[in-house]
């Protein structure tokens, strides 16, 4: 008998990196990696399940900026080269590892897996991600949704709604775009909220959004039902609340699965290993030591002396955990559907499981693998609870005609600590007066020339270019990936020329358009380097919404 429902949500998302101005940039090897270990094996496990009649329901949010990775052409062309790449480093480790049986059988593995990749990503998905995952969601299995324009941390700039509802309006018609039809959810970044952003994402149409659990926990006043039945902000918005329990579970590297000790090493990488000059085309021009993708150990324990990676081992492992944590969901859903006040109400729980999508393949080699174990036991051997989207959850309270609990969240977000400290601290504060004073200066333009004829120096098209520039640059200095990076310390001198790069081309720009002085050719070059968000219209800005 089902007594509840389990929602499995993953969230894709990587900083906008673009560098046409390089043939090879360190910091694309990103995007490119996550292509290869998270988004191309997680279709590839989707279409599976589909062809093998396995019925599931999963909820993807695509941040904008990702999917503006997706589509460009630059970056489909050097993800090519990529892919290629490691299957020659996988054919010439074939032979460097011939008859070692400590080795060969992973680097069979490994090469196996990187021409199966390059054959979907070629021949059967064309190159087209975006339009890959879009499949699955026409096809009923997967419900997708955004994330804000350029995935800024909300609640630090709260306090210019045209900046919030901006990052809002421009993901849902970026959504639009590429999926013809308007998101109904919103993963805020970083679960970043404030009592208000509600307010915005309803202006935008959207239905439901997550939050960390103390954000509804916190609420006010306390719900009755905790985090297993979403609430209706004042707004009307649905907010899920993310289950500390099933997330920990699957997260922590510590306490969860992926520390296991027969699953694979994310920090053993070849490139570090083997001898300098025999991995030296595979690594940076420069001869700098970077991750391939090729690791060859197992997690193994508190040591550094690794032990061979067995996959039969870890897929073992896998399939066993995928049951531990059906058998954990199961006693939970029971617990929560025989207390009194889901019995009073004749409501089923949902518990709501929120990752970050990277976690599966990228840092959890096995994540896919535990996750197709999870799906098909599910639909193969009935239990007390089936998965669902929020959508469907929201459809089934209404169709029982049980509205959701009114509350008001607090402010929140899933950092460390669970409030604003990771994006706003000693090694990040200087971002926020220039961000506060770029967003100012951003509203009196679309304000100024939003309705008014271009100065007598411009033409209207020049003018116009210019300033959806500006907006463009605006939002790529506000991406949470910038001061995360710079709190965490990896490549934080990385992301303070990125911010601060945009942040000096956008008051370039500013002075160029307040003085009528816009150099079209210096313009026709920075529209190249920052080209995402073709469509944007600057207007988005006006203090009017």
């Amino acid at each position: 008998m089902n007594k509840g429902y389990l929602c499995i949500v993953l969230h894709a998302h990587l900083p906008y990196i673009r560098h046409p101005e390089h043939e090879y940039f360190l910091e694309e090897n990103w995007f490119y990696e996550a292509v290869t270990e998270t988004y191309i094996p997680l279709l590839d496990m989707f279409n599976r399940l589909i062809n093998d009649g396995i019925d599931f329901r999963i909820t993807l949010s695509l941040s904008p900026t990702l999917i503006e990775m997706f589509n460009d052409d630059l970056l489909r062309e050097r993800y090519t080269r990529h892919i290629e790449r490691l299957i020659e480093l996988s054919e010439k480790e074939g032979y460097r590892t011939w008859g070692d049986i400590r080795f060969e059988p992973i680097v069979k593995m490994y090469r196996k897996r990187f021409l199966r990749i390059d054959y979907l990503f070629k021949e059967v998905y064309r190159r087209d991600l975006t339009s890959a995952f879009k499949a699955l969601q026409d096809a009923g299995k997967i419900e997708l949704i955004t994330s804000a324009a350029t995935h800024a941390f909300l609640p630090n700039l709260s306090m210019y709604p045209e900046g919030v509802r901006a990052q809002i309006e421009i993901a849902a018609e970026h959504y639009k775009k590429n999926f013809r039809r308007y998101p109904n959810g919103i993963w805020l970044p970083e679960c970043g909220y404030v009592p208000g952003i509600d307010r915005y994402t309803k202006e935008a149409g959207i239905k439901f959004f997550f939050l960390d659990t103390h954000g509804i926990l916190y609420g006010t006043p306390s719900p009755r039902f905790g985090v297993y039945t979403p609430i209706s902000c004042p707004s009307g918005v649905a907010a899920f609340g993310r289950d500390a329990r099933s997330s920990k579970q699957v997260w922590s590297s510590i306490e969860g699965y992926p520390g296991d000790f027969d699953y694979r090493d994310f920090y053993r990488d070849i490139g570090y290993d083997l001898d300098f000059d025999y991995i030296k085309p595979y690594i940076h021009p420069d001869g700098i030591r970077t991750y391939t993708g090729l690791k060859y150990y197992r997690v193994t324990g508190k040591t550094d002396n690794k032990e061979p990676y067995v996959l039969d081992n870890a897929k073992k492992r896998a399939e066993e955990h995928a049951r531990n944590f059906i058998v954990n969901r199961e006693i939970q859903i029971h617990l929560l559907s025989d207390t009194r006040r889901f019995r009073r109400a004749h409501l089923k729980p949902v518990i709501t499981a929120t990752y970050d999508a990277e976690l599966f393949g990228h840092w959890w080699f096995e994540g896919p693998e535990w996750l197709d174990f999870l799906l098909r036991e599910l639909f193969l051997k009935h239990r007390n609870f089936t998965t669902i989207t929020p959508s469907e959850y929201l459809c089934l309270q209404d169709s029982h005609s049980k509205g959701l609990q009114t509350c008001q969240p607090s402010m929140s977000s899933w950092g460390n600590k669970g409030y604003n400290e990771v994006w706003l601290n000693s090694t990040n504060d200087y971002i926020y007066r220039h961000l506060h004073k770029s967003t100012e200066r951003m509203i009196y333009l679309a304000d100024r020339f939003s309705h008014s004829s271009p100065p007598h120096l411009f033409t209207s098209s020049l003018l116009e270019r210019a300033l959806n520039q500006a907006a463009r640059e605006l939002l790529m200095s506000q991406q949470s990936d910038w001061a995360f990076i710079m709190k965490i310390g990896t490549a934080s001198e990385y992301a303070k020329k990125r911010f601060e790069g945009h942040i000096e081309t956008f008051h370039r720009l500013y002075q160029s358009i307040i003085s009528n002085n816009v150099s079209e050719r210096w313009l026709t070059e920075v529209e190249k380097r920052n080209k995402a968000f073709q469509d944007i219209n600057f207007r988005i800005y006006c203090s009017s919404g």
